[in-house]
C-alpha cells in the first residue's frame, strides 16, 4: 500500500476511535502532501507523488518538530515539547526505520578510510552510502570527529 493511500486510511481510523492527536497530525500531513503536489504541479512535474516524495515531506515535518521539541526545551517549555513528542509519535509509523548508529560509524570510518578528507566530499558519501536514511546531524558529527583524527 502506497504511504498516501496508508496515511487517508489512518485517518479514517483516527476518527473512528477520536483519536484527536492523530487525527490533527494527519489532517496536517495531508494537507503538507497536497500542497507539495500542487507545488510540483505548478512546476511541470508529474501529477502523482512517488511513496519517496511522500517520505520526503513526511522526513522534513519530522525533522521540524525535533528541531522544535529542541526549542521548547531550551525555553521551560516541557508542556509544548511533550505535545510535539506525541505528534513526533505518529510521523515514526511513517518513515523507514534509518541505519543504527553503528552502522552509520562503520559508514563514515569506509568512507574515510577510502581517502575522503574533505568534510563536504566525506558527508556526502557516507549520506550516499547510507541512501540519505541517517541522520545527517550525527552523521556530520562523526565525521568531524573522525576527520578530525
Amino acid at each position: 500500500m502506497a504511504t498516501i493511500q496508508k496515511i487517508q486510511a489512518d485517518l479514517k481510523t483516527a476518527m473512528i476511535h477520536k483519536d484527536a492527536n492523530t487525527l490533527g497530525v494527519l489532517r496536517f500531513l495531508i494537507s503538507q502532501i497536497h500542497n507539495f503536489e500542487i507545488e510540483k504541479k505548478s512546476k511541470g512535474g508529474a501529477p502523482d507523488l512517488t511513496d519517496a516524495e511522500v517520505e520526503g515531506v513526511i522526513r522534513k515535518e519530522y525533522k521540524k518538530r525535533k528541531e522544535a521539541i529542541q526549542m521548547f526545551k531550551d525555553g521551560g517549555r516541557n508542556d509544548l515539547a511533550e505535545k510535539e513528542e506525541k505528534e513526533i509519535a505518529v510521523f515514526d509509523v511513517y518513515l523507514p526505520k534509518g541505519p543504527s548508529e553503528a552502522e552509520v560509524v562503520a559508514a563514515v570510518e569506509a568512507v574515510v578510510g577510502e581517502g575522503q578528507t574533505e568534510f563536504g566530499t566525506a558527508m556526502k558519501a557516507v549520506m550516499a552510502k547510507l541512501g540519505g536514511q541517517a541522520d545527517g546531524k550525527l552523521v556530520s558529527e562523526l565525521v568531524k570527529k573522525k576527520l578530525a583524527k
